[in-house]
Parts: C-alpha cells; structure tokens; sequence
C-alpha cells in the first residue's frame, strides 16, 4: 500500500484492503503500508519521481503495489492516476504492478461507510459528495463514538469495525472502493 500519507491513513487502508483482499480470495496475502519514505500528501503521493523512488526500493519484494490518495473533489485525478500507472508500467516493463485509485473524496469516507449508526440527518449521498468529509462528517463522528483521542485519531478503531462490514463499504463506495477491488480482481485472474 502507497498511501499518500501513511501516519493516519494506515490505520484505514490495513484492514478494508485486507477485507478486500479475503473477498478477492487472498485471505493470506500479506498487506504492508509504506512508511518509508514518508510522502507527506497528495502532491508528493502524484510525483512520479517520488513513486517511482518507492517502487525501485521495494522491487522484488512486492508483487502488487496499490496506491491510494484522496480526491480532494479534484476531477482530474484520475487522470493523474492513470499517467502514474502508464509510467510504471513502462518502467518495470512486466514488473510488480502499479494500481492506483483516489479515495471518493477521502479514505475516511470508506470508514463511515462501514457504520450504520450515523447521525439520522446525514445523508449519504452528501456525504460521499462532501469535498471535506474528514472535517466534517469522520471528526465528529470519532468524537461521537468517543474514539477520537485513540490511534489515529479513532481511525484504528473505526476501521477494523468498518472492515468487518466489508460488502457495506463496497456497496456505498462503488466509484473507488468497488472500482479498485475490480481492477485486482482482473489482475488476480491474469496470473
């Protein structure tokens, strides 16, 4: 896992990818987050110099890497995805692979995702369209559940119960979540 950030989104990425992984048939594959180097943020995470640094440090000791950033409400992220992907492809040529997908609009989202306790006056779909939703939707929920002062902020936490409703998060996240767990599974059946 390349995260664009790993000090918090680790807590995050761990169990829904491993949750993803075990659906995928790959309940033994092993998921490690990238510490080192530490990207930092978005702009450092949609640096081909600086993935490529982490892909030709960890050759040959990864068979997949998935690199997962925020969409910060940014369209053209995608795009920016997809060209990291061509560079990668090009780079190894035949190597590990490089997937990469942009959290619909922050990884936190798949969290809440997870939870069927929200307030009754949020409503999905505006929290999924919610260009902030860390700030304002995943903060004061930790808070609510009385988990914000833990790892992460209360992501451990609410992750690893999130990840257990694993078919909930792909369910409501099908442009990343669901997306992502396609594109593994058609790289999964090529090998």
């Amino acid at each position: 896992m390349i995260p664009e950030d790993f000090r918090k989104d680790q807590y995050i990425l761990k169990p829904i990818i491993e949750a993803m992984l075990e659906r995928l048939g790959k309940p033994r594959a092993k998921v490690l987050v990238c510490s080192d180097p530490l990207l930092g943020g978005v702009r450092a995470a949609l640096n081909w110099v600086r993935i490529r640094e982490i892909l030709d440090r960890y050759r040959g000791m990864v068979d997949v890497f998935v690199h997962i950033v925020d969409r910060d409400g940014q369209t053209g992220r995608r795009r920016q995805l997809d060209a990291l992907e061509r560079k990668a492809e090009e780079h190894f040529a035949g190597g590990p692979m490089l997937v990469s997908e942009n959290a619909w609009q922050e990884v936190e989202v798949w969290v809440l995702a997870g939870h069927d306790d929200l307030p009754p006056d949020w409503q999905w779909t505006e929290v999924r369209l919610e260009p902030n939703p860390k700030e304002r939707y995943f903060v004061p929920y930790a808070r609510r559940r009385g988990v914000a002062e833990g790892p992460g902020e209360g992501r451990k936490t609410l992750a690893s119960q999130a990840a257990k409703r694993y078919d909930r998060i792909r369910r409501l996240c099908q442009e990343d979540v669901m997306a992502l767990e396609e594109r593994l599974r058609g790289l999964f059946s090529q090998a």
